[in-house]
């Protein structure tokens, strides 16, 4: 079954509610989406979101390259080579996880659909649901609160506070949710790489007693050993985020000791479900749990990462919270949100339906 056309395009997607986290303001994300056709007129649906502050590519790059004539000659392939097409694009646009990602997931959800299968059961689905996390950026104690209080109403029970200007702010706005909401949250938090050694030790051990579920990359990338300080109980929590950008990363921190428990894996850190799934399985052999997470994106790509989290029997943590502070989306579907917990919704590669 051949592909007869390859679109890309840029839209730029307004946020329901600005947010921040060290260093960073953000009121709106752009994200590129790629279309492909088969000639059956079947039609897969992939979508780009890359962090340039965190793996060197904007939107802009990677509409640039999925409009080049690299994917121009495209056209023609079969689908059942997808895994092939794939490799091909990884070479072709090295450490650009962005034009990976997007190809990747538009290859993933036709193939899907020419099996009439979803991408999750090709490769075996491990787990049904889990609950994910909500993001809450650098806010006041008051809105803190006030905003927890909001997803407690809306029935999440996991947040991930984003810390890292201000040690003892950050301990101040995590013993106030902690003593506030008692036991009805876990919570998570996430420096963004703004701690040193030092107070990275303070917060851990002033929030010690409120049970912290996870860290999120607390020193920054390239200063993981650093982190070897720290006993193994603590590195347990820890997770890799800025530190894992690709397999080879994977591979150098799952050597022993290791500095983190837990690897967060994007795929637009990694490029796409192949890289990802290729971590997961270094991750799984290390003994490393996997913590699945996002940029602000498109439902597009978030249902691409749960397919691929769903399939990894050592999956324990989602923060696959991207899409619900988008205003708009061009699709739906993808996955059911229920009391927090997510689950794929079914139907044929990612499930999406364009609006």
């Amino acid at each position: 079954m051949k592909i007869t056309r390859i679109h890309a395009w840029r839209k730029n997607l307004a946020l329901t509610r600005p947010y921040s986290i060290a260093g960073y303001t953000f009121s709106d994300v752009e994200n590129v989406f790629l279309e492909i056709e088969l000639e059956n007129g079947i039609t897969g649906i992939g979508a780009a979101s890359p962090a340039e502050e965190v793996v060197g590519e904007s939107c802009e790059m990677s509409f640039r390259n999925l409009t080049s004539p690299f994917f121009e000659q495209m056209t023609g392939r079969d689908i059942r080579h997808f895994r092939q097409l794939i490799s091909e694009a990884a070479t072709a646009f090295p450490n650009l996880p962005g034009t990976q990602a997007a190809f990747d997931i538009a290859l993933h959800d036709a193939f899907g659909k020419y099996l009439g299968i979803p991408v999750v059961e090709f490769y075996g689905q491990k787990i049904r649901q889990l609950p994910t996390s909500v993001t809450l950026g650098i806010l006041s104690l008051e809105d803190t609160l006030a905003t927890a209080g909001e997803y407690r109403k809306l029935g999440f029970k996991v947040l991930k506070i984003k810390t890292g200007e201000d040690p003892e702010q950050d301990i101040e706005r995590l013993r106030a949710l902690s003593l506030h909401y008692k036991k009805q949250f876990t919570i998570r938090v996430d420096a963004n790489q703004g701690y040193s050694l030092g107070q990275l030790q303070q917060v851990l051990a002033a929030t010690e007693s409120i049970g912290i579920e996870l860290t999120e990359q607390p020193l920054a990338a390239g200063r993981e050993t650093e982190l070897l300080s720290l006993s193994e109980v603590q590195r347990r929590r820890l997770a890799a985020d800025e530190s894992l950008k690709d397999e080879r990363a994977a591979l150098r921190l799952s050597q022993l000791p290791q500095p983190f428990g837990i690897f967060n894996i994007k795929l637009m850190k990694c490029g796409g479900i192949v890289p990802a799934l290729e971590i997961a399985t270094i991750a799984r052999h290390a003994g490393i749990d996997l913590f699945w997470g996002c940029n602000d994106e498109s439902i597009v790509s978030i249902t691409a990462a749960l397919h691929a989290a769903f399939a990894c029997p050592h999956t324990r943590y989602l923060d696959l919270d991207g899409s619900f502070d988008l205003a708009e989306d061009i699709v739906s579907g993808g996955f059911v949100m229920e009391n927090g917990c997510l689950r794929i919704a079914g139907g044929p590669g990612l499930g999406v339906v364009r609006r």
